[in-house]
């Protein structure tokens, strides 16, 4: 028997096991088998099991991976582990699941939405859209911090940025956590219930996109619609797709770092301390660690093009490697006492945003800046804001979210 067999990454009881266990299973794989062979999971009569994946648990392996895109793809059955048919592995993932040379045009086109003048426009707004939200809860003296709190306000920012109006974002959020909620039982039970919930989302972006075809606003989705690369544009097809991945990673991923670190800076009081007391001065670090602390994603997946090897570990044409960011942001080969939840570190090279390479987080810098703001806000709006209960953890092995956290603070603020 294996020195690790029993870090189950594969089962759903290892991702219902309380965080510390979790976290000591990646450590000794780190320490021990690095590079490990798993048995892919089981996700029902309607996708069988696949031929398994290596797991990359150390940040240099899970660098190498994610920087050499020529040798482990993305688009061969899609970046979750089990694989999804060419055509659905687009529907659902846009271009996270692609390769060059379609990734580089549909990223050229969608960059168009990011430019410095529309990313300006957006980031003002944040702090509008943070100011309302501490507004709609400062009178109560008590909420919860995740769905109050940390989930309004990027939803709200990404729902501005395509256009969604506000009496559909409740139907953004409930798709988002199905999508999102795969592997807990309070989200979604069967197959049935994640294709619904993709299907909102499609249908809404579809309707969408052909209406700014004729009916342009002062939003991302116009940008969008109206530009070309080449003298191509986005078809309301690959504009349905990237708004799914817009919507959902675009909300979850904010919502899931700003809960964490409010978690830990409860449980840090000397680091809430120090950034409360000198804000500017240590902003930008402190967001920086609490995206590592956090590791909203926990994985993306690979597939080899070729034979070749990681850190010498032979890897075969076709098989899977499994990046494991949560791991990697907590490789004491990286990171100096990564267990420490630390304001000032730096340098800070976490994979909070992925792993550098083509597939690098278009939004990294809209996260910083909404996750600055809101803290900035709390600080100065409620100031003795305190976490009232232990976080209620969603139950995956893709998103390290956080479903429920209560909290209290003195009305008024």
């Amino acid at each position: 028997m294996s020195i690790v067999d029993d870090v189950a990454l594969s089962t759903p009881e290892f991702w219902a096991a309380p965080e510390a266990e979790r976290e000591a299973g990646f450590r000794r794989l780190r320490d021990d088998a690095p590079i490990t062979f798993y048995p892919e999971p089981e996700y029902g009569p309607e996708l069988p099991p696949g031929p398994g994946y290596w797991a990359l648990s150390r940040f240099d392996d899970v660098m190498y991976a994610s920087r050499h895109p020529e040798l482990f793809c993305s688009g061969r059955g899609g970046t979750n582990i089990g694989d999804l048919p060419d055509g659905i592995a687009e529907f659902l993932g846009s271009i996270i699941n692609m390769d060059d040379p379609r990734h580089k045009k549909l990223r050229g086109l969608v960059n168009h939405g990011f430019t410095p003048k529309s990313l300006a426009a957006l980031l003002d707004s944040v702090r509008e859209r943070t100011t309302e939200v501490i507004d709609a809860v400062a009178e109560k003296g008590e909420c919860d911090f995740v769905a109050d709190i940390a989930a309004p306000m990027p939803l709200a920012i990404v729902c501005d940025m395509v256009g969604v109006p506000p009496s559909q974002r409740q139907a953004v959020f409930a798709a988002s956590n199905v999508i999102l909620g795969v592997g807990d039982p309070e989200y979604v039970q069967t197959m049935e219930d994640l294709m619904a919930a993709f299907m909102t989302l499609h249908q809404m972006a579809m309707e969408l996109g052909e209406h700014r075809l004729t009916n342009p606003a002062d939003d991302i989705a116009t940008t969008l619609m109206q530009a070309e690369v080449d003298g191509e544009r986005l078809t309301v097809p690959e504009f349905a797709s990237f708004f799914i991945l817009l919507v959902v990673a675009g909300n979850e991923t904010t919502r899931t770092a700003i809960s964490h670190g409010m978690w830990a800076l409860h449980q840090n009081p000397d680091q809430r301390a120090l950034w409360s007391g000198d804000f500017d001065t240590h902003a930008v670090n402190a967001v920086e660690e609490i995206v590592r602390w956090a590791s909203p994603v926990i994985h993306f997946r690979r597939t080899a093009t070729e034979d070749t090897e990681i850190s010498g570990q032979p890897i075969a044409a076709g098989e899977k490697v499994v990046m494991w960011f949560n791991s990697a942001n907590r490789d004491e080969r990286t990171f100096t006492d990564p267990y420490r939840f630390d304001i000032t570190r730096s340098p800070n090279p976490h994979l909070g945003y992925g792993g550098g390479g083509p597939h690098f987080c278009l939004g990294a810098n809209l996260a910083r800046r909404e996750i600055r703001v809101m803290f900035e806000q709390l600080f100065q709006r409620l100031p003795d804001l305190e976490i009232t209960a232990e976080p209620d953890i969603l139950q995956s092995s893709f998103i390290h979210g956080i479903k429920r956290m209560p909290c209290a603070f003195t009305p008024g603020g």
